[in-house]
């Protein structure tokens, strides 16, 4: 079973979220939106849109949306299949999270690597 097909998403904390997402926006030209991040479009060799996206995202530091993390960043890998992971992780002996989430988005689930970061496994939903 392949496990990581790309990534989906890097989350940091910032002590000024605002700040750093304008500093972001004027010196490095990323498209900073209303809500606080950015989703890069993916393109195949030839520059061509292709389907996927990669999520940027920059929140307050005081958010708790890393618990039980202590780092301020996550990243969100991408996975076709999220239960197969979540099982062999299982199995292998990680701390996988008990939380699952299921939305419009796909399917998240979450793991704690060896280091403590919480890591967001991400099953797009079909076609995406």
């Amino acid at each position: 079973m392949k496990r990581v097909t790309g990534i989906g998403g890097i989350f940091f904390h910032a002590k000024d979220p605002v700040a750093l997402r304008t500093w972001y926006m004027t010196h490095l030209g990323i498209d900073v939106q209303e809500w606080g991040g950015a989703a890069f479009r993916w393109t195949d060799e030839a520059g061509k849109p292709t389907t996927g996206t990669t999520i940027w995202s920059i929140g307050a530091a005081d958010a708790d949306n890393f618990t039980p993390s202590k780092s301020p960043f996550m990243i969100n890998y991408r996975v076709a299949d999220l239960d197969g992971v979540i099982q062999a992780l299982r199995r292998e002996g990680y701390n996988v999270l008990e939380k699952k989430g299921d939305s419009e988005y796909g399917k998240f689930g979450w793991v704690i690597d060896p280091e403590g970061n919480k890591v967001e496994l991400w099953q797009p939903p079909e076609g995406q």
